[in-house]
């Protein structure tokens, strides 16, 4: 990780980012709770880890890192991308976005914005991605 990540990596923490990495992992305890939920939970807790630390890596689907497609990435992904928009993408997009605007009221804050705007993406269809350094 280079010293400017880390650097904006230790700001994001600081400045609120701790709490949607919360919100993510809530998230993904609700849906380990229910035993049905564990493909959510998984990719819930990986975006948890994601939204802690941000910069310095980024988001791919996963049949285009591997050149293959997968049970994530097809058909039933869609599917489990559809449930998870409805009982929690949602929300968790919503959280970014209040957020983005937040920091986008400062010039200071606009890499921030710009990070819960790519997370508030990932919050809405996260199956099948994985996240890979930058």
């Amino acid at each position: 990780m280079s010293p400017v990540s880390l650097l904006l990596n230790i700001l994001w923490v600081v400045l609120g980012g701790a709490w949607m990495a919360i919100g993510w992992l809530v998230a993904a305890i609700v849906m380990a709770i229910t035993i049905i939920g564990l493909p959510w939970a998984r990719a819930a807790f990986n975006i948890a880890v994601y939204t802690l630390l941000p910069f310095g890596s980024r988001a791919v689907r996963r049949d285009e890192l591997t050149g293959e497609s997968d049970i994530g990435t097809g058909p039933l992904g869609l599917i489990g991308n559809l449930i998870w928009l409805v009982l929690a993408g949602w929300w968790l997009a919503l959280g970014h976005l209040i957020a983005a605007v937040l920091f986008a009221v400062t010039i200071i804050g606009i890499p921030f914005a710009w990070a819960h705007l790519k997370l508030a993406g990932i919050a809405l269809w996260p199956i099948g991605k994985v996240i890979v350094p930058a």
